[in-house]
């Protein structure tokens, strides 16, 4: 072996290990602080963007669920309406069968009929009311329903049905000129109420269906993006259990490089031994 001032190659190789050696220690202890193996696209190009991709389809379904929520909501609203002008349409039909009785007095009719405006007019007040972020399924004011976003390109979307129930439209017959005060007015009111409620019952049918498709699609669409959320995970989330045994053994290698490159350092005074006396 050559002694020589000039170049110490022992050194030199022990730099080079401690330089790597510490760039692993850097990277290990990146990845516990971060929780993350791959943060970056210096770390993996091609899996850091599939990751990106998939973090932008799951921050996407986000609005989707935000869509959808609403709609929840609004169908929820417009079927407890739709349910409790329901019952009251079971206690109009009440008062205009008891009207019907031929053996009724002229004020005993008048109550049944003071008895039938106020329910009906509820039904209005109800259905003025079936209103949520400023849409209302019931009033006609949405013939066509209302639409909402149903995956993250906002190319598919969901209708959440609109039912008309105004009074004398086309699902609630009864007007509000019913007349109680003959028998013939009672039994027309009788009859509409009859064929009111028959048509509420399917009105009811869909808007409860049109609800249950929002509520299982939401379903969906939160599962969707736990998968997407455990996908982004398994592709760049750092082992940590790994990670902190490397660590152990990164420390001790740096510990080790360092003491080698110091003996490398001390190598040319042994030279100096040469030349004395």
């Amino acid at each position: 072996m050559v002694g020589s001032v000039n170049a110490n190659s022992s050194a030199m190789s022990a730099l080079q290990q401690l330089t790597k050696t510490n760039s692993a220690l850097e990277q290990t202890q990146s990845r516990i602080g971060s929780g993350l193996k791959i943060s970056s696209a210096r770390d993996n190009a091609a899996i850091f963007s599939v990751a990106q991709g998939m973090r932008g389809d799951a921050n996407a379904l986000d609005v989707v669920k935000m869509s959808l929520n609403r709609a929840s909501s609004i169908g929820d609203t417009a079927l407890a309406a739709a349910e409790s002008i329901s019952d009251l349409l079971i206690q109009l039909r009440e008062k205009a069968t008891s009207a019907t009785d031929p053996t009724l007095k002229a004020d005993q009719r008048g109550t049944y009929q003071a008895e039938f405006d106020a329910i009906r007019d509820q039904i209005s007040d109800m259905i003025n009311a079936a209103s949520f972020d400023g849409v209302n399924l019931l009033d006609g004011s949405n013939p066509n329903g209302v639409e909402f976003i149903a995956d993250p390109d906002g190319s598919s979307t969901l209708t959440l049905v609109a039912e008309d129930l105004t009074l004398g439209g086309p699902i609630i017959s009864l007007s509000t000129s019913a007349d109680l005060s003959t028998i013939t007015g009672a039994s027309a009111a009788l009859s509409a109420v009859q064929s009111s409620l028959t048509n509420l019952n399917a009105s009811l049918a869909r808007i409860g269906a049109s609800t249950q498709q929002i509520e299982n699609h939401t379903t969906f669409v939160t599962r969707l993006q736990d998968s997407l959320t455990n996908g982004v995970g398994e592709l760049v989330d750092a082992d940590l259990g790994r990670e902190s045994a490397m660590l152990q053994s990164l420390q001790v290698k740096q510990q080790l490089s360092v003491q080698a490159l110091s003996i490398a350092n001390s190598s040319p005074q042994t030279i100096l031994s040469l030349f004395q006396n």
